[in-house]
């Protein structure tokens, strides 16, 4: 019974593995059946076994999976899409703060300029004011002359509000472009695309010169006597020497170094000859040279009697009779007092102090008051085919434009800061000259605002506790504006290699002319109200014609902010 059933059986498994094997496998043998995988399911560790195929062959495709989406993205990519996303929300309020910030200045900025434009407004009616005054006075020249000058302010106002506009539409940009923050103290308006210079030249007009022909008589001398302060009043009063002289038909002679400065250290006496194509100047030597058996003065007429007559003391007069000068008696043409000096014309002298002598002299005439506008007048009131008469000589002109070249190039500010004695010599005038050293800062710093200079030339006999604290306040768009002053004497340097040539390195009146010079030759010159020094920088500036409308006095038009008491 039992043989049928298991012929069934052995037909069934046959019947399975023919349909599910390969074509021509053939039967197998008992044995082999035995463990065949199609009798897994009647084993428990079969089953075991298949379930971890499956999931050892799902590991190696998901394995394959990421290995092939590694290869295909850019990880790094995606990343940065994710960084960016937060950075643009982050940016996003960032540039919210810059655009309300760039607002705020900017309407402060407006605040500014209307302002500014309101006493631009109240300006043009006292420049109204002011033409109808001058016009009403029928003084035709003073009106061109503040007419100009009042129209060079307002440019200057128009040029500024222009400037700060510019800033206002930078400010409001900035935070629509790349986010850079502003600087408001920035000038974003170039004044040459105007066609205007802030700080031009001054037209000097010189066509308009009013000049007197120097044609002197070879036989008639006038004798120069210069006693009052330093070198720059000698130098004054002996360019009014040379009016004089020209009024007279006279040969100027140069006063002796042993009676006064050593002035042909410090100018060109021969330039001032070969300026009028003649001889109209001799030194003491040539002319006691031309003079060996009558070395006097003929005749000696006083332009001042008081407080002394010519304003010439006893001392004075003993070192002119050292020189071998035998003096006539000397006297007064008129009533002058030094202290108030009446204006005198052209008229005036050569009615009191004409005369036929060979050698006349009339003392000092620094504090003269004659011709003021014709004396002061560019180029000076004599007739000359030069720049200027008086000027440096060759090798502290040409030593100064070597230390231009050396240390401050073209475009520098100069300023001459006057203080050893200044104290109580400005406070004993109403109102003082002395300003306090941040006072003095405050208006240097509004010049170099106009400039637009790097650097400033510093001429002053200042102590280094003055020059220091001063150096430390002038600044300007947040930076220190240099004060550069002559160094010492370095034999390694070569600027000053002429001065160390021909013997006067080390001269103190040569130095003073070789600042003098510096200052001459800047952009923009700032200098000492009441110094006679200032004021022959500013004949050589107005001379060269490098004066420039940006030149003052310091803190001109304003009072010290604190004054000492009188002693």
């Amino acid at each position: 019974m039992m043989e049928p059933e298991s012929s069934n059986e052995q037909e069934d498994l046959e019947n399975l593995i023919s349909r599910s094997g390969s074509q021509g496998n053939g039967l197998k043998s008992s044995s082999h059946r035995s463990h065949s995988t199609f009798q897994i399911g009647n084993d428990p560790k079969s089953s075991f076994s298949v379930r971890f195929k499956k999931r050892y062959i799902f590991a190696i495709i998901l394995l394959i999976s990421i290995l092939v989406l590694c290869f295909t993205t850019d990880l790094k990519k995606l990343f940065r899409t994710r960084v960016s996303w937060i950075e643009d929300l982050g940016n996003s309020n960032s540039s919210v703060n810059r655009m309300r910030e760039s607002e705020l200045q900017a309407l402060y900025l407006l605040k500014q300029q209307e302002f500014e434009l309101l006493k631009m407004w109240n300006y043009t009616t006292l420049v109204n004011k002011s033409e109808l005054n001058l016009v009403n006075g029928s003084n035709l020249v003073n009106s061109s002359s503040a007419s100009s000058s009042m129209l060079e302010d307002l440019k200057s106002r128009v040029f500024s509000q222009i400037s700060l506009n510019k800033q206002i539409q930078g400010v409001l940009l900035s935070s629509h472009e790349n986010g850079t923050s502003m600087d408001l103290n920035e000038n974003y308006t170039n004044a040459s695309l105007l066609g205007w210079n802030r700080c031009g030249k001054v037209d000097q007009r010189l066509s308009e010169r009013k000049t007197k022909e120097w044609n002197p008589r070879s036989n008639k001398y006038l004798f120069a006597i210069c006693v009052s302060g330093q070198m720059s009043n000698h130098l004054i009063c002996l360019e009014k020497h040379m009016f004089f002289a020209a009024l007279l038909d006279r040969v100027l002679v140069i006063p002796s170094a042993k009676v006064d400065y050593e002035f042909q250290k410090v100018i060109d006496i021969e330039h001032i000859n070969k300026c009028l194509g003649r001889k109209v100047v001799v030194t003491y030597e040539e002319f006691a040279e031309s003079k060996k058996n009558h070395l006097q003065v003929d005749k000696f007429m006083c332009y001042f009697s008081l407080p002394q007559p010519c304003f010439v003391d006893d001392d004075h007069v003993k070192k002119l009779k050292d020189l071998g000068l035998t003096l006539s008696k000397i006297e007064a043409v008129w009533e002058e007092d030094v202290k108030e000096p009446k204006k005198r014309t052209v008229n005036d002298v050569l009615e009191k102090i004409s005369s036929d002598d060979d050698v006349i002299a009339i003392g000092d005439v620094f504090f003269a008051d004659i011709e003021t506008e014709w004396v002061m007048q560019p180029g000076g009131p004599i007739a000359h085919k030069c720049k200027t008469l008086i000027e440096p000589s060759q090798f502290i002109l040409l030593t100064a434009q070597r230390f231009i070249q050396t240390f401050l190039g073209k475009d520098f500010i100069a300023l001459h800061f006057r203080r050893h004695g200044f104290l109580k010599f400005c406070n004993a005038k109403k109102p003082s000259c002395f300003f306090p050293v941040p006072q003095t800062a405050e208006c240097i710093n509004r010049v170099v605002e106009r400039a637009n200079s790097p650097v400033i030339y510093l001429s002053t006999d200042a102590a280094e506790s003055e020059t220091g604290l001063l150096q430390s306040l002038v600044v300007w768009n947040g930076k220190t504006v240099p004060l550069v002053q002559r160094p010492a004497s370095n034999l390694a340097e070569k600027w000053d290699a002429l001065l160390y040539r021909h013997g006067l390195a080390g001269d103190s009146q040569v130095e003073a002319m070789l600042d003098k010079a510096i200052c001459g030759l800047s952009s923009v010159f700032i200098g000492s109200p009441g110094s006679t020094f200032t004021e022959d920088i500013l004949r050589l500036r107005k001379d060269w014609g490098s004066a420039s409308l940006c030149d003052e006095y310091l803190c001109q038009g304003e009072l010290p902010n604190f004054i000492a008491e009188d002693e």
